[in-house]
């Protein structure tokens, strides 16, 4: 059994009992001792929330096995991977805002691997988020776990494992919550997934978070090809992006994927000319950020991570890890390519929209759009009725992201979270606060911080989000309410840099 499994099977059956007590991150202003009592994931706080949430009285049943399988990316190319029900991405789930959720997991993977189900930026109980063994003992390979919810808030959302890095595997699926109350004007909709691919090909993820592990610290400087005598499968040297603020990813993916499906066999949605569609972008990757782009269209965005923007028209966006973007597009008469450019990897994927006739272009294909106007989420503005109020700042953290490739030490506050140190403290909030976290990256890459069970906004006035790219060498400000009791992780969505260490416990104080 791997190190990550290790660890995992050591925790998983401490369950949910002194939870707190194992959570682990530096303390930031305005933290306590790690000694005070504090919400548990199924306490009576966290019932009292669940009881607010305005509910449809609808359930909508989903049945969810992970297990290998051999799956199919198009062009010959067929790995042997873990999926929900054989299949990756996995089944799209929708429903409609208010309605329950009820999600029975039965684990089938090998070799008495552990997994759960965390559901993406979704604002639901905290005994549900899926993150063993802080909310849930983990669900042990032969065993099932049923999730239940209310899902009270609309949106583009996906749902993907928070055991070691499974989430570069292909256990991921889309969840859209839709809102009966919409407004946007559009005929039809495609959800787009994207993702970076490596398991079943060159090897799997346990193998590059085992290579990555030994960091650069023994590297010679006569090649990038030997670190210490170690070959270098896995490690990606020299990939370069101006829009990241430097060093783009750490990890050579053979394939990026749109859909499921390789560049040179890509998945084809069909549609009129003259319909508006919206389209729900998410980035379901492990390391890569991707630049995107349709070839002859503007984008107009409408929402980011489930929340409405105020709209803005471009040619292309970034979209980090965890990240979620809607657009809304209308389409011309052809055949057009929906590329996923790779950002700072010199690789890409690819989907096509067909309305007409015309041939396919090439699977490198590279739209001028890619090289137009690109928004970042820094540039976009919440909308109206998404603003937080204005209010005085209760509790402010200082999360300062530390860490590098030279001994792959990724951490928070110069500490790599550490789920069996009992000297570790959580970052600690009360229910009712209004909460500032202060991003300051002292690394040289770039990191897509995820909180769960909230939004927060950027500033003043930025777009509401679960996910954002905090930038080397800069600070990221963002604020949110402390409304919905529990403990909660934040950490970077790059699934390599997490399990390393970039993660820590946002946790309620008992009132």
């Amino acid at each position: 059994m791997n190190s990550i499994n290790r660890r995992h099977a050591l925790l998983a059956g401490l369950g949910i009992a002194g939870a707190g007590a194992l959570a682990a991150c530096s303390p930031g202003s305005g933290s306590g001792s790690g000694n005070s009592a504090l919400v548990g994931p199924s306490g009576s706080a966290v019932a009292a929330a669940e009881k607010k949430r305005t509910s449809t009285g609808r359930q909508q049943k989903l049945t969810l096995t992970a297990a290998p399988a051999m799956i199919d990316l198009g062009g010959g190319v067929m790995p042997r991977t873990w999926a929900f029900d054989g299949r990756a991405p996995g089944k799209e789930v929708r429903l409609s805002v208010g309605d329950t959720l009820v999600a029975e997991l039965t684990n089938q993977l090998p070799d008495k691997t552990s997994t759960s189900i965390h559901w993406h930026g979704i604002a639901l109980r905290d005994d549900m988020d899926g993150v063993p063994p802080t909310t849930q003992a983990a669900v042990r390979a032969g065993s099932t776990f049923t999730y239940r919810f209310i899902a009270d808030a609309p949106g583009t959302y996906f749902f993907h494992p928070h055991v070691g890095v499974q989430l570069d595997r292909g256990l991921y699926a889309p969840l859209i919550v839709e809102d009966p109350k919409e407004t946007l004007d559009y005929d039809d909709e495609w959800v787009v997934l994207l993702d970076d691919w490596v398991d079943g090909v060159t090897g799997t993820p346990d193998e590059v978070f085992a290579e990555l592990k030994q960091g650069m610290g023994g590297m010679g400087m006569d090649g990038m090809e030997d670190m210490g005598g170690m070959s270098m499968k896995f490690m990606l040297m020299g990939a370069e992006s101006d829009l990241l603020g430097g060093d783009a990813g750490d990890v050579k993916y053979p394939y990026h994927l749109v859909n499921g499906r390789v560049a040179t066999d890509p998945n084809v949605y069909s549609g009129k000319p003259g319909k508006k569609v919206r389209l729900r972008i998410i980035n379901a990757g492990g390391d890569t950020a991707y630049r995107v782009a349709l070839g002859g269209h503007k984008l107009t965005i409408t929402h980011t991570d489930g929340f409405p923007v105020r709209h803005q028209e471009v040619d292309a966006l970034l979209v980090g890890m965890g990240e979620r973007y809607d657009v809304l597009v209308t389409l011309a008469d052809g055949v057009f390519p929906l590329v996923a450019l790779a950002e700072g990897k010199n690789a890409n994927g690819l989907a096509l929209v067909r309305t007409g006739s015309g041939s396919a272009p090439k699977a490198t294909v590279r739209p001028k759009e890619l090289d137009g106007v690109i928004m970042t989420a820094s540039q976009l503005r919440a909308a109206d009725g998404v603003r937080l109020t204005s209010a005085k700042t209760d509790v402010t953290h200082r999360i300062k992201l530390t860490g590098g490739m030279h001994k792959y030490n990724w951490g928070i506050n110069g500490t790599p979270f550490d789920m069996n140190d009992p000297d570790a403290h959580p970052i600690l909030v009360e229910e009712g606060q209004r909460v500032r976290l202060d991003f300051v990256n002292d690394t040289d890459m770039w990191h897509p911080m995820h909180l769960h069970g909230h939004t927060y906004q950027l500033g003043a006035s930025g777009p509401r989000k679960d996910t954002a790219i905090v930038l080397p060498k800069r600070k990221l400000s963002v604020f949110f309410d402390a409304d919905n009791p529990g403990q909660w992780m934040l950490h970077c969505h790059n699934a390599y840099h997490g399990e390393a260490g970039m993660m820590a416990n946002v946790a309620y104080r008992e009132n």
